[in-house]
């Protein structure tokens, strides 16, 4: 948390004593962060995410480019997603059966609705 303070991503209060105190919106910001950083977002990004956020009026510029850079992903996602559906239909009944205890049918049912969703884009 200090790195991500000493960047800006996060503030803090100091006690008397000198420590860190974080409100309940940074601890709020710092789940944000760690599921940005799951996504695999760069800290430049999240810093922008996090702007985007805290921002009380957003300029409808930056939520066009927010919007660009959302249906860039998911355009991303679906090609990774045209690439992997084909090659799991193609496993043996045993690996398949595998894979699916592995991530669950929940799993193979999401990743196809997120194919189909992102057909549309």
């Amino acid at each position: 948390m200090d790195y991500y303070t000493s960047i800006g991503l996060l503030n803090a209060e100091r006690s008397k004593s000198n420590y860190r105190v974080y409100s309940e919106e940074a601890l709020a910001d710092l789940k944000f962060i760690e599921d940005c950083k799951v996504l695999h977002y760069p800290l430049d990004e999240i810093k922008r995410k996090l702007d985007i956020k805290r921002a009380k009026k957003i300029r409808e510029s930056e939520v066009e480019k927010h919007i660009s850079a959302v249906s860039q992903q998911m355009k991303q996602l679906h090609e990774d997603l045209s690439v992997l559906l084909p090659l799991i239909e193609k496993m043996d009944q045993q690996l398949k059966e595998d894979f699916e205890k592995t991530i669950n049918l929940q799993g193979t049912a999401l990743i196809k609705s997120l194919l189909n969703l992102t057909v549309n884009f």
